[in-house]
């Protein structure tokens, strides 16, 4: 039985697949020295419609096939597909609906127009990513969430999930990034995000402005450290999660040979 510490990247971006904030290069580079450096790893992210399957020689896992995430009562089927990190022995996990990730654009339409379901969209990417968890039985030991789409999950993990062995032993890392828009995710955002009973309005309440800074905001809320993935920060964030009690921090170092974030995840995992 291998003794490898795991760790597990949740991201709505990463090199080479998809390049939105200087932090999808980092994401790779964390995800590669990880590999190096004796730790199991894999990397989930949406397999939004302009990431070239051909080009990344992108598959279906079989074995992960017929999962359905449940929101609001409604039932929506996943698609995992795999590729394999150019130059690195590690497996990064797309997941893929008809629906909400085929698209040609990501977050907006060919005229720039915020789409009205990018709500639902981030429910069902953040459900989603735990359920795929779940399917696999690959207990993580670290889970690093980067990008404001995986904001409700830490959330989830601790409340809602807090009673699925799989993360019964996880902890959480959670990147603050620049904020990249000024759209609000919808009136009946929270209600999706309530995905159980365990999930009251006292959680909700982190991310009660359902905006950029509500998902930074929640998801470093609920994780075990906070990282700052830019310069260009939100200052009241920054203020507010710079000094934390009881959470490790990492600040935004340009300079930075990561070896910092090296040290965090064997900390954390101890």
């Amino acid at each position: 039985m291998s003794t490898k510490k795991r760790i597990l990247f949740i991201a709505n971006e990463m090199s080479p697949y998809l390049e939105l904030t200087e932090f999808a290069e980092i994401i790779n580079k964390l995800a590669v020295l990880s590999n190096d450096n004796n730790f199991e790893v894999r990397c989930i992210m949406p397999r939004f419609g302009i990431i070239n399957e051909r080009r990344h020689r992108l598959h279906e896992v079989v074995r992960l096939s017929g999962i359905n995430v449940t929101i609001d009562n409604d039932d929506y089927p996943l698609v995992i597909k795999v590729a394999s990190l150019p130059n690195a022995r590690l497996q990064v996990y797309f997941l893929d609906n008809d629906d909400f990730f085929k698209r040609k654009h990501i977050f907006t339409d060919e005229k720039d127009k915020w789409y009205e379901d990018n709500g639902l969209r981030t429910v069902l990417f953040c459900k989603g990513a735990l359920e795929t968890v779940k399917k696999f039985g690959w207990p993580p030991d670290i889970i690093h969430c980067s990008g404001w789409m995986t904001g409700l999950i830490p959330m989830f993990i601790r409340v809602g999930y807090k009673k699925e062995p799989v993360f019964s032993n996880s902890k959480i890392v959670f990147t603050i990034g620049h904020n990249t828009f000024k759209e609000k995710l919808g009136s009946n955002f929270l209600k999706m995000a309530t995905i159980n009973d365990h999930i009251t309005a006292k959680e909700l309440s982190h991310y009660k402005d359902i905006n950029n800074v509500a998902m930074f905001r929640g998801g470093a809320q609920f994780a075990d450290a906070i990282t700052f993935g830019s310069e260009d920060t939100d200052k009241k964030l920054l203020e507010e999660f710079s000094k934390v009690k009881g959470k490790k921090v990492i600040k935004y170092n340009p300079e930075s040979d990561l070896t910092e974030y090296l040290q965090l995840y064997t900390d954390l995992s101890k």
